[in-house]
Parts: structure tokens; C-alpha cells; sequence
């Protein structure tokens, strides 16, 4: 039988539905086991290779994204440095040129050096993208929507036109999470989380996951996983399988705060920009509303006065929390020039659109009286 989403969310690391079995998610902290004669065993030899109650996170994340398989790792950068291991020295990657700070970084400092050639293109525009890709193109890397200026990329046309190339094309669902957004099904073939954010949800794990659905793929994934030994703890495990129990409530908030103080933003003196795919004026606000089930928690605005302006508001705040992530209860801002984004070089960001004055914001659980007040008196002018 199949369950909807929030019942298998509800139930996430539940080890089995056996009658005598734990209805908590057991930690199992052992780093080894017990063999039957060398070289042979059940189902786990050590924890670098499997353990059970990371294997019962990773059958979660998959029904959750409608994958064949997961694998997690010891961060989301881990997760995306392990499923970019699957190009080689002459593979061509197409990549969103709008994305995180840290994904152009792994990209641009280790795998390009290893002779993957790289293509920066606007995946707004699928024709460009079909222009930039070669015989080599072997990959597709999607970050939708984009960090920090939340852009909504086509996923099911992207996904075509890999598959048309014989190309893998993967998706970062970090912002939006498999609540809002399954990119499998809609033709991706690897998605990817940085599970530190909204599926842990309490600003208390560093952990990443990978979800495909081709058992190639997936195996090589998994040997990756295994040969690198980039994993998380069992209890980081098990910390991110109690985080995703709540995930669509806490989703349904995030989504509630973030809508009416993406709209409120918009009539602040001072604010040039506000970019959130909710809004009726986002240029792609029909395709998230028809990709997505709804638009999700992060917001990013401009304000007039550029670095040090946006410096000056962020230095006012006093709900929100200055600090480095996302995806928590508790709401953070952030200014991506100096922050998130202060790995890509400024000419570069700039041709991004990302500039010194922009201002991200993770909206989180709070009342939203309560952080539309605290941004009015961060916004005043002094």
C-alpha cells in the first residue's frame, strides 16, 4: 500500500512494522558487528559501510523523493561532491550559474582541476542550455529553486533534453525539499540534499543525502559512500530522521511566514528587490505554482545603499538570527556577498545578479507580527 507523503514522513527512521520492534527511532551506536565466519554476515559488517539506523533513514529519504535507493553522507557538500565523481576527465558539466556559494566553489576548485570542462549557463532559458552542451555533456546540475535569488528552473524540460544527450541530470532540492518538490518524478535522475537544512529542521546536524533512481547509478553512489566514508553518525541519523516527523508541519509554516513577508517586504521604503517565486511579479511564478506544491520558506530582498546598507539592517536585527544556514525553526538572515556567496568572485556574482545589497532571509516559525517588526526598525534609516 502506498501512503501519502506526511504519513511517511510521520514515520521516518522506523526501523520495522513487526510486532515487538521499536515504534522510536533506535540509535545503533556499534561501529562493527558480529560475523558468522570471516568474511561472512547478514547485513552489516561495520558502520562505514551500513548501519541500521542509518540504513533506516536512507529507506525514508527515498520513498520520501520516489527514488530506488539513498545514500547520506557527513554534509551536503559531501553529497554533492559525491555525486559529482561521476563525471570523469573530458565529461562536460552544464551547470546553473544563479547557485550556491559553496556548490560553484567544489565546482570550480575540484572538479574542474580533474579535467571535467564546465559550462555556467541561465537555465531559465532551456535553449541556451541545449546550446551549450556537447558530445561530453554528461551532466546537468539544477539548483531550483536557486540560492540566493530563488529562481524556478523547468525541471521536467531540463530532465528531457539530458536524457535526449544521454546526459545525468541532477537536481538540488535542498530549498524546497520532497514536500514542495519530487524532481524524480518529474524525469530527474539524482537528487540531492543538503540535510542540514529543512529536512533536520533544528539547526543541530551537518549531514547531505543522494536519491536516485536507476540502480546504476545508485550503486555507484552507494560505493562511493562506502570507499570515501564520508557518513554521518548514527545519531545525526537518527537526529534528521525526528527532524523529517514534523516536516510538513513545519513546511506548511515556513511557507505561511514566508508569503506574507515576501508581500509586506514589497511595500518597505528602501527595498528595490524582492525575489520569492510566491509573488505574482516572479518571472516564474507560473511554473513554480505548477511544479511545486507551494513556494517554500526562504526569502531574498535589495535594499537601496548596497553593502553597507544591507551591513547596517543586518546589524539592526534582533528576532532574526545573523548566522550561516537555513531550514531551522528559528528564523536567520544573511547578506550572500559576504556570506554564503563570498567564495564566488564578486564579477561573477555580479553577473548573477546576486549584489552586495541583496539580503537572504530564512523565515522561520515565529509569529510574523513578530519578525515584520523586527525588520521595520532594521530597515529605518538611523
Amino acid at each position: 500500500m502506498g501512503y501519502r507523503i506526511a504519513t511517511i514522513a510521520a514515520h521516518a527512521g522506523r526501523v520495522s512494522d513487526q510486532p515487538g520492534q521499536p515504534v522510536a527511532s533506535p540509535i545503533s551506536l556499534s561501529t562493527t558487528f558480529v560475523q558468522g565466519a570471516p568474511g561472512e554476515y547478514d547485513e552489516h559488517a561495520y558502520s562505514r559501510v551500513g548501519n541500521p539506523t542509518r540504513d533506516a533513514l536512507e529507506r525514508t529519504l527515498a520513498t520520501l523523493e520516489s527514488g530506488s535507493s539513498a545514500a547520506v553522507f557527513s554534509s551536503g557538500c559531501a553529497a554533492m561532491h559525491a555525486a559529482l565523481q561521476l563525471l570523469g576527465p573530458g565529461d562536460q558539466l552544464v551547470a546553473c550559474g544563479d547557485i550556491y556559494g559553496g556548490t560553484y566553489r567544489l565546482i570550480e576548485q575540484l572538479v574542474r582541476p580533474m579535467g571535467v570542462e564546465v559550462a555556467w549557463v541561465d537555465m531559465c532559458d532551456v535553449a541556451a542550455v541545449e546550446a551549450a552542451m556537447t558530445g561530453r555533456t554528461k551532466m546537468l546540475w539544477i539548483e531550483t529553486p536557486t540560492n540566493p535569488l530563488l529562481r524556478v528552473f523547468d525541471i521536467e524540460a531540463l530532465s528531457t533534453l539530458a536524457q535526449s544527450q544521454g546526459a545525468l541530470c541532477v537536481v538540488d532540492n535542498t530549498f524546497a525539499t520532497p514536500l514542495l518538490q519530487r524532481p524524480l518524478e518529474l524525469g530527474a535522475d539524482v537528487v540531492v540534499h543538503s540535510m542540514s537544512k529543512y529536512l533536520n529542521g533544528h539547526s543541530d546536524v551537518v549531514a547531505g543525502a543522494i536519491i536516485a533512481n536507476a540502480d546504476e547509478v545508485s550503486d555507484r553512489l552507494r560505493f562511493i559512500q562506502r570507499a570515501g566514508g564520508a557518513v554521518p553518525s548514527p545519531f545525526d541519523c537518527y537526529l534528521v530522521a525526528r527532524g523529517i516527523k514534523t516536516l510538513p508541519l513545519r513546511m506548511t509554516r515556513h511557507c505561511e511566514n514566508a508569503q506574507t513577508l515576501a508581500e509586506w517586504l514589497g511595500e518597505q521604503d528602501g527595498v528595490v528587490a524582492v525575489h520569492y517565486p510566491g509573488l505574482e511579479q516572479h518571472p516564474e511564478h507560473e511554473l513554480a505554482a505548477r511544479q511545486r506544491g507551494a513556494f517554500g520558506g526562504m526569502v531574498a530582498f535589495e535594499v537601496a545603499g548596497g553593502l553597507e546598507r544591507a551591513r547596517a539592517v543586518l546589524g539592526r536585527v534582533r528576532l532574526f538570527s545573523l548566522a550561516e544556514s537555513l531550514g531551522g525553526v528559528e528564523s536567520l538572515i544573511g547578506q550572500p556577498a559576504l556570506m554564503s556567496h563570498a567564495s564566488m568572485p564578486k564579477e561573477v556574482r555580479e553577473a548573477q545578479g546576486i549584489r552586495d545589497g541583496l539580503i537572504r532571509v530564512s523565515v522561520g516559525l515565529e509569529a510574523i507580527e513578530d519578525l515584520q517588526q523586527d525588520l521595520a526598525q532594521a530597515l529605518l534609516t538611523p
